[in-house]
């Protein structure tokens, strides 16, 4: 699955399945595997509208992350 991150200007290419932490990491969002527990357990992270603290909660093609004013979907 290859993912264009709006917030960090890059391509790259996301296994599939993906986790939303590992998620947030290979997009950019976050800088560590440390800081996307942080963020996610501290719920600061909406999974299709819904706060989720599941940092191994597996994302399906479709699910929208929401962090930090950014908004991103999971591609096909």
């Amino acid at each position: 699955m290859v993912f264009s991150s709006l917030y960090s200007g890059k391509f790259c290419i996301l296994p599939s399945p993906i986790t939303l932490d590992q998620f947030l990491k290979q997009t950019g969002i976050v800088g560590s595997g440390g800081e996307a527990k942080v963020v996610i357990q501290s719920g600061d992270v909406r999974l299709n509208g819904a706060v989720e603290t599941r940092r191994g909660k597996k994302l399906a093609p479709g699910d929208v992350v929401e962090f930090a004013g950014e908004r991103l979907v999971v591609p096909q």
